[in-house]
C-alpha cells in the first residue's frame, strides 16, 4: 500500500519527520500568543466597528464588527485545544467550530449583502471605520501569516484554519475600506455588498475545509 502524501508535508508523522518534543512545546506556546493577540485585537475591533457602524448605520461596518467577535469564537476554540496537556486529542472539536463559526460569518455577509442591494439603508461617512479597516488590513496579514507558520511546522490542523480565518479578516478589512471609501467619495453604496458576497464564498469553502479536517493534511 502506497504512503498518503501531504502538499505542504504538514502531516508527516511526528515520529519521523515532526519537531521534537522541545520544539514541540516551543511552538505551542508561540501559538499560544498568537491567538491571545488575536482574541485581545479582535475584542477591541468588534467594539469599534459596531459602535461606529451604528453610529453611521453603516450594515457593512456593522457585519465587519460580528465578524470580529466570531473570530474571538475561532481563536478561542484553538486557545481551548492548546490549553489541555494533549491539545491532539482536541484537534477534531477545535476544527468544528472553527467550521461553524466560517460557516456562521458566510450566512450573515450574504444576508446584510443581499438586503444592503436591494433596499438597505444607506451608509453615511464613518472616519472611525476607515481608519479601523486601515489598521486592520496592516495588523492581520501578520498575525495569521506567524500562526499558520507555526501550526504547519507543528502539524496542528486547528491552528492553521484559524490563521485562515484571520487572514478572511483581512480580506474583510480590505473590502471594508473601499467599500467605505466608494461610498464616501463616490456614493457608490453597491460596491461592498458585492464584494462582500465573494468573501460570503471563500468563507463557505474555508469551513467546508476545516469540517473536513483540510486545512493541514
Amino acid at each position: 500500500m502506497s504512503e498518503p502524501t501531504c502538499a505542504d508535508a504538514c502531516c508527516a508523522a511526528p515520529e519521523l519527520e515532526g519537531p521534537d518534543a522541545a520544539r514541540r512545546a516551543v511552538l505551542s506556546r508561540r501559538i499560544r500568543l498568537f491567538v491571545a493577540a488575536t482574541i485581545t485585537y479582535n475584542v477591541i475591533e468588534a467594539v469599534v466597528a459596531i459602535t461606529a457602524g451604528t453610529i453611521a448605520s453603516s450594515t457593512a461596518l456593522i457585519g465587519f464588527g460580528l465578524d470580529s467577535v466570531i473570530e474571538v469564537a475561532s481563536a478561542a476554540a484553538v486557545a481551548w485545544q492548546f490549553s489541555g496537556k494533549d491539545p491532539q486529542a482536541r484537534e477534531q472539536a477545535a476544527l468544528k467550530v472553527i467550521a461553524v463559526s466560517f460557516f456562521a460569518l458566510a450566512a450573515y455577509v450574504s444576508v446584510e449583502s443581499v438586503r444592503s442591494l436591494f433596499g438597505g439603508e444607506a451608509a453615511s461617512h464613518s472616519t472611525v471605520g476607515i481608519v479601523l479597516a486601515a489598521v486592520s488590513l496592516a495588523i492581520m496579514p501578520f498575525l495569521s501569516y506567524a500562526e499558520r507558520r507555526a501550526g504547519r511546522e507543528l502539524g496542528s490542523a486547528s491552528a492553521v484554519a484559524d490563521s485562515k480565518q484571520t487572514l478572511l479578516c483581512t480580506y474583510l478589512s480590505a473590502v471594508l475600506l473601499v467599500g467605505l471609501l466608494l461610498n464616501s467619495l463616490f456614493g457608490w453604496a453597491w460596491a461592498d455588498p458585492i464584494a462582500a458576497l465573494v468573501i460570503a464564498a471563500v468563507a463557505v469553502k474555508e469551513g467546508r475545509d476545516a469540517w473536513r479536517g483540510n486545512h493541514c493534511c
